[in-house]
């Protein structure tokens, strides 16, 4: 049977033991609630996309407590998304972070990229600075609704997920905004979706001061 608990250092020090063995879990994040598990182990990387019926091109983000922990996983932003991750971050913004040698990440796209995000939910970075970086997505079935509440992803998944963090209703779906690098575009970068941060603000802020992308 699978257990529902809040989210409190007891129930993260269970949800880090599940990850640890490749298993998943279940946390809300700043929009939506997420299944999650250890983005280096494949088997919780194939469970994920099991679960969820999900299609295998459909990438996954990895969560972030912090941007620093890029390093751990050896992943680095190419200028200058560096500077805009700097100004959005924790927040609707997704950088595109390039693998670096020895990068060993399940989750990468065939050209060595992967999408992070450190999500705007004090709970949430709670719960990534206990498990660590995760790979994560929308905890429902392929084209269905987005779970808001526990309840929600327990219908989802039953028992199929041992562990449910349980923050309350989360605000909804919202959409990041994804961005690449791209020295060829205008300003270095290339915007791959436009969510919530707007394709004006994020050209902005690489200008602030007038420093223009050399500052």
């Amino acid at each position: 049977m699978s257990e529902i608990l809040a989210v409190n250092d007891e129930a993260l020090v269970k949800a880090a033991e599940i990850i640890r063995d490749g298993g998943l879990v279940v946390i809300p994040t700043d929009t939506v609630y997420g299944i999650a598990g250890d983005p280096r182990n494949g088997r919780a990387i194939d469970r994920i996309y099991e679960l969820k019926r999900r299609p295998r091109f459909k990438a996954l983000q990895v969560l972030l407590a912090d941007i620093d922990q890029l390093d751990e996983l050896d992943l680095a932003l190419p200028a200058p998304l560096n500077r805009l991750a700097a100004r959005f971050l924790p927040g609707a913004f997704s950088p595109i972070a390039v693998a670096k040698d020895g990068c060993t990440l399940r989750t990468l796209a065939k050209d060595g990229t992967q999408g992070v995000r450190v999500p705007n939910s004090t709970l949430c970075l709670k719960a990534l600075k206990a498990l660590g970086p995760l790979a994560a997505s929308s905890a429902n079935l392929s084209g269905g609704e987005s779970a808001q509440s526990v309840a929600e992803a327990v219908e989802a998944f039953g028992d199929a997920v041992p562990l449910y963090l349980d923050g309350g209703s989360t605000p909804g779906h919202v959409a990041s905004t994804v961005v690449a690098a791209d020295p060829h575009e205008r300003d270095g970068i290339r915007i791959l979706r436009e969510g919530v941060i707007p394709q004006s603000s994020i050209r902005e802020a690489l200008h602030v001061n007038g420093g223009g992308l050399g500052a």
